[in-house]
């Protein structure tokens, strides 16, 4: 069986995904209140990447174990 791009996506979890952004963007705001002005959005940028991977890393992850261990038998 073949997995598709929507079923990536979907495994993604889109929608946990500001679960993972919204700190990032906090921790942006107030670095910029504390430089007085000033920010680096390419380290910005940067741990946004990593705070949106490692959510959607750890959203396969939990697919995955728990298709090893069957509690997604019944899931659609």
């Amino acid at each position: 069986m073949r997995t598709t791009v929507a079923q990536w996506i979907a495994g993604a979890r889109p929608k946990t995904l500001p679960a993972a952004i919204a700190p990032v963007l906090v921790g942006g705001a107030v670095a910029y209140a504390e430089i007085k002005g000033t920010l680096n959005f390419a380290l910005l940028g940067c741990a946004l990447l990593v705070a949106i991977s490692l959510q959607i890393g750890v959203n396969y992850s939990n697919d995955y174990s728990d298709g090893i261990r069957g509690t997604d038998d019944k899931r659609v």
